[in-house]
């Protein structure tokens, strides 16, 4: 990705604007009820009593469907945002299970994403699973899930797919990332859990082992800048969680070991002057995150919190152009979320988060410095370099900006039926730590400072 070439209109220099609030209230609303149409009338058209189709006892099928529109004042989210309003991000998805015994559990999910360079839709298998469970006690169950499974991470992780079982359009990014969706959300193994029901609450223990989604397109934007492909090796995570036997409080601890074998699909790429660069062949990454997570609900008020350290340490990646990419890296991220339920059927909502990419470089001054000192090596080493490949060459220099995000969240949800849900929202944003590449592919042209407006629709039956 550093030497693609780019044409000299890509770098016409923008002043930051933020996004007038009049304009968001004025784009066309032709366009948006052209987009937002087909989902009010499929909602209005089901029973807004039946939230799932049982087709026999032990057969239920599920689905849900989402539009957001997104409008952005800096930087791209799912789609061409900047000043104009994006609908590429739409969320489809259907699920089955069916138990032919009392303790077997038969369930796969097909979802279908759309979320502007990063998915295109296709179908996938989101999870598919064989689940068996017994009792020993009435108060203590043992049991196994085998298959693609939802891999067992902190509050919202296990039904993030859903909107309705979001706090917002989007969950909190710098914990739950959504450029690595398909890597976080399932894997393939075995998981093992236990279940003790006291009085005193619910404790519940899940263990993995497995592979992670490492080779989805996901993986390679957010861990690879190298032509290849990333293998999963066995891998571990689990969770221990708490929830008090009314569930105003709930607490979880999880983690994760995650490997991952770099296999080069080029043992040559082509630089800034046509001259061959060679890059390593083979390296190896890993990923070891840690979650903490605490909850107290209240019949109107809900708090939310959590703090992840994370590490990501990777060997023989470094190249002739990038002789610091082996690392040993250390990040954290974390967030306080409020959501207060004012009335029946609305749902206000604050939230702020924060994530550093290296927690002894929060500003990423140095971070911008080292990878400034390797663009300046690299035209020194490159003879009849011309003033334009050298400005283009910059741009690619990752800027202090995009080793952190400090987001301010205000949200309002409507629910205009148990089935049917509207969202709207509003993000302040310091930073680009967590944007998603695919839509943003030059680091030199993001802004530090950017406005989003969401707004979205949701159905479930």
């Amino acid at each position: 990705m550093l030497f693609k070439q780019i044409s000299p209109h890509h770098y016409k220099y923008r002043l930051f604007r933020p996004i007038p609030i009049a304009h968001i209230f004025t784009v066309n609303p032709r366009t948006i009820a052209r987009k937002l149409g087909l989902i009010f009338l499929l909602s209005f058209s089901l029973n807004t009593n039946c939230l799932s189709f049982e087709l026999f006892d032990s057969v239920q099928i599920h689905g849900f469907v989402s539009q957001t529109m997104f409008l952005t004042s800096g930087n791209n989210m799912f789609g061409p945002s900047i000043s104009n309003p994006s609908f590429d991000f739409t969320e489809l998805g259907i699920n089955g299970s069916w138990s032919p015994i009392p303790n077997l559990l038969l369930s796969m999910q097909i979802i279908s994403r759309r979320a502007g360079n990063g998915y295109d839709g296709s179908p996938n298998v989101d999870f598919g699973l064989l689940d068996y469970s017994h009792y020993f006690e009435d108060d203590y169950k043992i049991g196994f899930r085998a298959g693609r499974i939802r891999i067992p991470y902190g509050l919202y992780n296990d039904t993030r797919d859903v909107a309705f079982t979001r706090p917002s359009i989007l969950l909190p990014q710098s914990v739950y990332f959504e450029g690595t969706r398909d890597f976080t959300i399932s894997a393939d193994g075995l998981l093992i859990y236990a279940e003790l029901l006291k009085p005193w609450g619910n404790l519940t223990l899940e263990l993995f082992g497995g592979y992670n989604r490492s080779n989805e397109l996901d993986a390679k934007f957010s861990f690879l800048s190298l032509p290849g492909n990333l293998e999963p090796n066995p891998g571990f995570s689990g969770r221990l969680n708490y929830e008090s036997y009314d569930a105003s409080l709930r607490f979880a601890l999880s983690g994760g070991y995650i490997p991952m074998d770099y296999k080069s699909s080029s043992s040559l790429i082509v630089g800034p002057t046509g001259t061959l660069i060679p890059t390593p062949t083979k390296g190896k990454l890993t990923f070891t995150p840690i979650l903490l997570s605490s909850q107290y609900n209240t019949d109107k008020w809900t708090f939310t919190s959590e703090y992840s350290p994370f590490f990501i340490n990777t060997s023989g990646l470094n190249t002739v152009v990038n002789p610091f990419a082996d690392s040993n890296n250390f990040a954290q991220s974390y967030y306080f979320q409020v959501a207060y339920r004012f009335a029946p059927k609305w749902e206000l909502m604050t939230r702020y988060d924060a994530m550093y990419t290296n927690s002894h470089d929060q500003n990423g001054k140095e971070s911008e410095l080292k990878s400034q000192y390797l663009i300046h090596q690299l035209i020194k080493n490159t003879p009849n370099l011309s003033s334009l490949e050298a400005y283009n060459l910059f741009q690619f220099a990752s800027p202090a900006h995009s080793h952190f995000a400090k987001t301010l969240t205000v949200g309002l949800r409507y629910d205009i039926s148990p089935m049917m849900m509207i969202r709207a929202e509003y993000n302040y944003i310091n930073g680009t730590a967590w944007l998603p590449t695919q839509g943003n592919p030059i680091p030199g042209e993001t802004k530090q400072y950017w406005d989003m407006f969401g707004l979205q629709v949701s159905i479930r039956f």
